[in-house]
């Protein structure tokens, strides 16, 4: 006899599910070895929190649904700090959680699990009858991978039972994105045209659009920045100011400042991208285009909102025919037009990497600085690599000294600032990336509070750089509550080996004051790379990072 459960899970392989993150237990033990039937791979994980983080990453990376699997109630409460990442993210993710019967109403694992997705922005489902299992199953799938939601499907056990019979989900209906007017395209077209400085800012709805925004950024002489989260996008290109906000170099934060005309396209303009608005000068023309109209001008004042698909809108705008040459503004000789001048071109290539910013080493006997820490990482590891960045008072070093590839060497979970995300990130960011090398960024903090999935990393054989920017604290609270005289007893921690804990987990370690500590880390990136690496770097911080200063005076 086939059941619902089995009936859930083959369908789910045959809408695309190829992992599967989760905790077993009996609620959704059928399902998922189902799944596995079907072919999936399953990853267990220590924590639902874990599998929850780690399907979110893997989803951001590969562009796939994510897909999560729980027992109910409490196996869905484990998740719930992962979901909400999630959810704020906008991650195409479904969650497959048990559900105790209807009936079952004392049952223990009894929670409002529809009242919990929608409390953390994620959109609820269920299987109701083996008569709908197929079509309840689609239905959340493809509205997680249609609306880019995060999608909680409750099985109701006594339904999961029940016998149901295996058919071909129902055929998609095709959506076509929303289309930008003539009217919008025709005055973005106009608005560049007369930009002297213009700058293009990438987020999280572009990232399929890296060549058509490249193509149009030509054409306008713009510079090109993109939000912390889709930072990698303009990898190679030699106009690339990389990433605009907390995280943004002096000299492209003084560019963008700079600019006359700032276009966000798929980015939403937090304070964040925008260090609370001062990276954007009150006269520029500002302009977003989003597939969500709600989202234009939610976060930043806006002079021109377009909904519609990010990359289409940039071909069309650049179908718009130019105004005659005498009419447009004016160029130096010899350099080209708008933002891409000569003088521009040699500041990028002489300050646009952070690294490139002189700095005075405040390291010690017994701690490395983490600026020095951190170039030292990124001159060891391979180019091909993937980092993905635990949040805490650390996280703007890795996030602006370690350079990626592209944009999918870069996943950055912060929709919800929590930390203790960054471990499991780097679990699902490296199922994504096979021959990449992962690189997991943390603080002791967050390091610690989910070192669970550490055994998740050793037991399934993946070669991952763990580094540990350890500063025997909670930094932020530190650095916040400190210079006000405060006690910080409570978030101050005794020291820790973190590289003695790793080995007990099989893992290889080192412990990191001076930058020639480094040695084993260089000989195990040379090698098979069979077991993970964790480099405890006990830091300086003696000052909260540059990035947290700014949080600090936007608050």
């Amino acid at each position: 006899m086939t059941t619902v459960a089995e009936v859930v899970g083959a369908t789910l392989v045959r809408l695309g599910a190829t992992h599967v993150f989760g905790v077993v237990g009996s609620g959704n033990f059928h399902v998922t070895n189902a799944l596995v039937a079907g072919g999936a791979t399953f990853v267990a994980t220590r924590h639902e929190g874990g599998a929850a983080t780690a399907a979110d990453a893997y989803a951001r990376v590969s562009g796939e649904v994510g897909l999560v699997s729980v027992h109910q109630g409490c196996g869905l409460t484990n998740a719930m700090t992962g979901l909400a990442e999630a959810a704020k993210s906008r991650t195409p993710l479904v969650v497959l959680a048990a559900e105790p019967a209807a009936s079952a109403l004392r049952s223990n694992f009894r929670v409002d699990q529809d009242a919990l997705a929608l409390a953390v922005g994620a959109s609820s489902e269920r299987v109701h009858s083996a008569a709908t299992a197929v079509a309840d199953t689609a239905r959340a799938w493809r509205r997680a991978a249609g609306e880019r939601r995060t999608v909680v499907l409750n099985l109701p056990l006594d339904v999961q039972a029940a016998p149901a019979e295996l058919a071909e989900p129902p055929s998609a209906v095709r959506v076509t994105p929303p289309r930008a007017s003539d009217e919008a395209v025709a005055e973005l077209a106009a608005l560049l045209t007369g930009a002297q400085r213009p700058v293009f800012i990438a987020g999280r709805g572009a990232l399929g659009a890296r060549e058509e925004l490249r193509a149009l950024a030509s054409d306008q002489g713009a510079l090109l920045a993109t939000s912390a989260v889709a930072r990698g996008l303009f990898v190679g290109d030699p106009w690339s100011l990389d990433v605009s906000g907390g995280f943004a170099t002096p000299l492209a934060a003084e560019l963008i400042t700079g600019a006359d005309v700032v276009v966000a396209w798929g980015a939403s303009l937090t304070m964040w991208t925008t260090r609370h608005g001062a990276l954007i000068d009150p006269a520029a023309t500002v302009v977003q285009v989003d597939l969500d109209p709600g989202a234009l001008g939610a976060h930043h004042r806006i002079d021109l909102g377009i909904t519609g698909d990010v990359a289409a809108t940039a071909r069309a705008v650049r179908l718009v025919p130019a105004p005659p040459a005498e009419s447009r503004f004016p160029t130096v000789p010899g350099e080209k037009a708008g933002y891409r001048t000569a003088e521009v071109r040699e500041r990028i290539v002489a300050g646009g990497r952070w690294r490139d910013v002189s700095y005075e080493d405040e390291g010690d006997a017994a701690h490395i600085d983490p600026r020095t820490f951190s170039i030292a990482l990124d001159d060891l590891i391979p180019r091909e690599r993937v980092v993905a960045v635990d949040s805490g008072n650390f996280m703007g070093y890795p996030s602006m000294f370690l350079s990626v590839p592209d944009r999918r060497g870069f996943c950055f979970t912060q929709a919800f600032q929590s930390i203790g995300l960054g471990l499991a990130t780097a679990l699902g960011a490296a199922l994504a990336s096979p021959g990449r090398v992962p690189v997991a960024a943390c603080g002791d903090g967050g390091f610690l509070m989910s070192i669970a999935e550490l055994e998740t990393v050793r037991r399934l054989g993946l070669g991952m750089l763990i580094v540990v920017y350890n500063d025997e604290a909670y930094g932020a609270e530190v650095h916040h509550f400190g210079p006000h005289g405060h006690p910080l007893s409570t978030v101050v921690f005794p020291e820790t080996d973190l590289a003695a804990i790793a080995r007990g987990y099989g893992c290889e370690a080192v412990t990191v004051r001076h930058p020639g500590d480094l040695a084993p880390v260089a000989a195990w990136l040379a090698g098979p790379r069979t077991v993970p690496m964790l480099v405890d770097a006990k830091v300086s911080a003696g000052r909260p990072s540059w990035w947290l200063e700014e949080a600090f005076r936007g608050h």
